[in-house]
């Protein structure tokens, strides 16, 4: 057992050291990520008066929306409509490029677009997050590291557990690795926050991260299928693939430009019917077809865009009204479910803000724990190193005295010897 644990222990040092400034900027963007849906919406609608003028005010219809934002906004391909049931909520308009305007519900006025500045501060912090801030065609070869490292983290979390279990149960030594302990410095600092941060956010931990190799690795999303089982979904893109899958990606732009000029008729009839499907709607969405005839697609949210068990799709057929086809998350498979909950697992957005939080929290403690480590790792390497330097030293004084010691001998060899007797002498 003893053995056992010195390999486990090499191991997670060397993957650590190895592995751990990757770590490090991922754990450092995914703190930052951790609130990106609520800071960029209160980015995009800050300063904005988007309420009712009077209380009796009626909000207007969905084309008279689209037809007054497709004339603030000429030439602009419009792609999908979000309203809140939160009544003083703008209307969100995507367009094409990954626009989004932002409309008066109430008078149709355009409030602004979205907030530029901070959709670009995400997007550069996503790009760090899924690959290291490379461009083009170097984002496959960082996407292959941030996987392996990725797989390497889920090792650490683990190891790290069986590492920081006691071995013996006693009151002292379970409380100094459980709490914060004052007045320590150096290696002893390093390892007690190492212990103590790795413990109370292990769990969340092994979450992400098992998510985070669900999401990198093609054999990891199917594992989850095969484990609930049944058969993986072919891939993306093949054909016979189903529409639905994991979700959109964070900070993935999920709107699309219509090849023609969107068809307005009949929209408010059948968004009315949609808001008929799911009473307590906190959102709908709907993604403008190109074709006048082509059936619509409406998202219809009961939670807060990232909690995809309260999240529906729903499509209506574009001349009769009648439901095409209902998908609310109860009707997945359980294979889809679990894939689906994963991914949103990941930033812990499928709990809310709490889970959120939790999320935030926890990859913070990880930039902690690979600094930590990291320390712990180098001071090692060094007493290393001085021993090294010290058992040198000293075989070099013993060689060096052996070598003195032997012309000592060699002196007292002739000094020593009995006198010669002079010939005649006796």
């Amino acid at each position: 057992m003893r053995r056992f644990r010195k390999i486990i222990f090499w191991c997670h040092l060397l993957i650590g050291a190895t592995a751990g400034t990757v770590i490090l900027i991922m754990s450092i963007t995914g703190a930052l990520l951790a609130y990106e849906r609520q800071i960029t919406a209160w980015a995009d609608t800050r300063g904005l008066n988007a309420g009712p003028q009077s209380p009796e005010a009626a909000r207007l219809s969905v084309e008279t929306l689209l037809a007054r934002a497709s004339q603030a906004r000429p030439g602009v391909a419009l792609s999908a409509i979000t309203l809140s049931s939160n009544p003083a909520a703008p209307a969100a308009i995507s367009a094409a490029g990954g626009r989004t305007f932002f409309v008066n519900p109430y008078t149709g006025e355009v409030l602004g677009e979205g907030s530029k500045k901070v959709r670009d501060f995400f997007h550069a912090v996503t790009d760090w997050h899924r690959w290291l801030g490379a461009h083009g065609e170097n984002r496959a070869v960082a996407r292959a590291i941030t996987g392996a490292c990725n797989l390497g983290f889920l090792f650490l979390v683990m190891s790290g557990f069986y590492l920081w279990w006691p071995r013996k149960w006693a009151r002292a030594q379970v409380r100094n690795v459980m709490w914060f302990k004052r007045g320590l410095g150096g290696r002893a600092r390093d390892f007690n926050w190492h212990n103590v941060i790795g413990f109370w956010s292990v769990v969340p931990l092994f979450i992400i991260v098992l998510s985070g190799v669900v999401i990198s690795y093609p054999w990891a999303s199917n594992l989850v299928y095969r484990l609930a089982g049944e058969p993986p979904p072919a891939p993306r893109g093949a054909p016979g693939q189903s529409s639905g899958g994991a979700g959109p990606q964070r900070g993935g732009d999920t709107s699309r430009a219509p090849e023609a000029a969107v068809s307005l008729d009949g929209l408010d009839r059948l968004w009315a019917r949609a808001e008929q499907q799911v009473p307590g709607w906190q959102s709908i969405s709907l993604r403008l077809p190109a074709a006048s005839d082509a059936s619509l697609t409406f998202t219809i949210d009961l939670g807060n865009g990232g909690q995809p068990h309260k999240r529906a799709q729903l499509v209506l057929d574009r001349k009769t009204g009648e439901v095409a086809r209902w998908e609310p998350f109860s009707s997945y498979t359980r294979g889809r479910q679990l894939r689906t909950l994963l991914r949103f697992a990941h930033t812990g957005e499928v709990a809310g803000i709490f889970g959120q939080t939790i999320a935030g929290l926890a990859s913070a403690g990880s930039a902690v724990l690979v600094w930590t480590g990291l320390a712990l790792a180098w001071r090692r390497f060094r007493a290393w190193a001085a021993r090294r330097g010290a058992a040198s030293v000293g075989a070099a004084a013993r060689m060096a005295e052996a070598s003195t010691d032997g012309r000592s001998n060699d002196i007292g060899a002739h000094t020593d010897a009995p006198p010669v007797s002079e010939p005649g002498a006796d």
